[in-house]
């Protein structure tokens, strides 16, 4: 066992199985006393069991380390609350939650029913949200810790995840207003976008040419955890890492400007100015759906980054 996390108290969400369970057993593995949290689910959010959760807390104890389990639904106010006042009461703080929750349902957007929209926001943005919010007050009063979301790179857009899609970009707005809310109080907040063999990754429609495990992200996960990320400010950024990659995402920003002169706008003036001044931002992952269209035409399947 290490130590990177000595003394701390870190909180998993969805840490019942692939990359949630490598970061509980990352955690406990470099010190922390964790608070295993899985509802126990399958991939599209069915069937749950409040074994997972047990199952990874006998693990940590099996190795040394000290854990203990909620099965809660973090989709709700209530669940979210538990697991941290799980932490409270189990081992007196919190020093860092990490929101790995996540279910799947898929659909193209013009089928995609309320049913499939709503558990898959529910799950992977209100999930983040219900822990950030009781946790964000703990800190507060302590005046330090960690939260961590999980996006995708899929928050670019997906052809039929736009229910996931759409959470996972509203994680990263979620994640960047808690780093400046909360800055002044000593709470960082980051966001940890993986691409790693996991059981919702099993059936992704392409070849990944850059995949890792889940022990990757773990690694990750434990680094901005640690008083080292704390001390180098690290808060507001978008992390993906994917087997021996590490990137860090650019910050919103507007990309380029101009300027009329004259009175106010009309269609006919900007149909005269926008394409050529302001032009457009092109979109990496529609370039990539168009070369795999072609692909599929030609009968080769193409790579993808």
């Amino acid at each position: 066992m290490g130590n990177f996390l000595a003394g701390k108290v870190v909180a998993v969400t969805g840490a019942g199985r692939g990359i949630g369970r490598a970061v509980a057993l990352a955690a406990a593995a470099e010190g922390a006393q964790v608070v295993v949290n899985d509802y126990g689910v399958a991939t599209d959010g069915t069937s749950p069991t409040s074994e997972v959760a047990e199952a990874v807390v006998k693990e940590i104890a099996a190795a040394g380390g000290e854990a203990v389990a909620v099965a809660d639904d973090i989709a709700t106010m209530a669940g979210g609350r538990r697991v941290v006042d799980t932490a409270l009461s189990s081992y007196g703080r919190l020093d860092g939650v990490v929101c790995v929750a996540g279910i799947l349902r898929e659909r193209m957007l013009f089928n995609m029913t309320e049913e499939e929209w709503d558990p898959v926001v529910a799950t992977h943005l209100k999930g983040t949200f219900t822990v950030f919010r009781a946790a964000s007050a703990v800190m507060r009063e302590q005046r330090s810790g960690t939260l961590i979301g999980f996006t995708s790179g899929n928050h670019q857009g997906s052809v039929s995840q736009a229910n996931y899609s759409a959470a996972k970009g509203g994680v990263i707005s979620l994640v960047r207003s808690a780093a400046l809310g909360l800055h002044k109080y000593g709470v960082t907040a980051n966001a940890v976008a993986p691409v790693a063999r996991t059981r919702m990754s099993a059936n992704v429609p392409m070849e990944l040419a850059e995949i890792g495990e889940p022990e990757d992200v773990a690694a990750l996960v434990a680094y901005l955890l640690s008083d080292h990320a704390r001390q180098q400010e690290i808060t507001g950024q978008v992390y993906t890492i994917a087997g021996p990659k590490i990137a860090v995402w650019a910050q919103p920003r507007e990309l380029r400007a101009a300027y009329a002169e004259g009175p106010g706008w009309t269609p006919e003036r900007i149909a005269r100015f926008l394409p050529g001044t302001v032009g457009v931002d092109p979109m990496p992952m529609l370039s990539h759906l168009v070369a795999m269209e072609d692909a599929a035409r030609d009968g080769s399947r193409p790579n993808a980054r």
